[in-house]
């Protein structure tokens, strides 16, 4: 794909979810919360406290002030765009573009929202030099295992009626990438792992709704062909098929990757010098006597 189809592409997608961001009747909003949560235990292991917080495109102001009541982070602004709720301190023109000022804060937790970026190394890079040395990162991704019943359907109908398949899912970090990814991008200490979480669903169309509700619907390219009512009909009917359970529920999964990584700092613990080891791996691995 061109640069300027990529580009297209994410332009739409900011417009859907802000779309999506007015017109939500609520209760969309469940992954978010969960993701919200995870960030918010991972940083209650951290046993130290921090003077300025940072949330990325939380949504709401829910991660802040919980955040700010937990007593560990003393002051706590928010990274929004223009479309989503309450004060705002920082308002980004794009995933891509966040504008924020350098070395400003201590702590910056983003949940389930950078996979959104064109670039999400350069994104990941200006987010570290947000961060003051020794400065915490945390963030929840969705991983490529995400809505893997929904591919499988998708791609099987397609395949079996039009005889070939398009691209409908943006690609997502790997857990096997995710520490390089930190690494890559600046951040000392990167730490990577993931969750598995399943939902179930009484209809197709109500997983559907959740995903327009917060707006990560995928955008079409314009050379892709639309998705027809009989691939959609029949994919329908395989996921029944395939992922119902005995109670007729349809399953759903959703990998999150969570990250940690700090910006370097001199009082980090960093690894030995090649060489610099006070006994052999030999000596170490010799039977002892008796």
């Amino acid at each position: 794909m061109s640069i300027a189809n990529s580009t297209e592409r994410h332009r739409a997608q900011r417009l859907a979810r802000a779309k999506a961001m007015q017109a939500a009747g609520g209760g969309h909003d469940f992954l978010l919360e969960r993701a919200s949560e995870e960030l918010l235990e991972r940083l209650s292991l951290i046993k130290r406290d921090f003077t300025d917080g940072l949330t990325v495109f939380a949504r709401t102001e829910s991660l802040a002030k919980a955040m700010a009541a937990s007593g560990q982070v003393a002051n706590v602004t928010r990274l929004e765009s223009s479309t989503h709720a309450g004060k705002i301190d920082h308002t980004a023109s794009a995933h891509d573009d966040l504008g924020l000022p350098t070395a400003a804060y201590d702590v910056i937790l983003a949940p389930l929202a950078l996979h959104f970026a064109a670039d999400l190394p350069g994104a990941l890079i200006q987010l570290r030099r947000a961060l003051r040395p020794d400065g915490l990162f945390l963030a929840v991704l969705p991983g490529p295992q995400t809505l893997t019943e929904l591919r499988e359907c998708l791609l099987a109908a397609e395949s079996e009626i039009a005889g070939g398949v398009a691209q409908r899912f943006d690609p997502l970090v790997a857990l096997a990438d995710a520490g390089a990814l930190l690494q890559r991008t600046g951040f000392a200490l990167p730490v990577a792992d993931r969750d598995l979480v399943n939902i179930r669903y009484s209809r197709l169309s109500a997983l559907i709704a959740d995903l327009r509700g917060w707006g990560a619907t995928r955008i079409a390219a314009a050379n892709q062909p639309p998705l027809t009512r009989t691939v959609w009909e029949r994919a329908q009917a395989l996921y029944r098929e395939r992922f119902s359970d005995a109670d007729g529920k349809l399953r759903a999964t959703i990998e999150f990757i969570s990250l940690q990584g700090w910006v370097p700092h001199e009082s980090q613990q960093k690894p030995l010098a090649r060489g610099s080891a006070k006994i052999s791996l030999v000596d170490a691995l010799k039977p002892k006597d008796g």
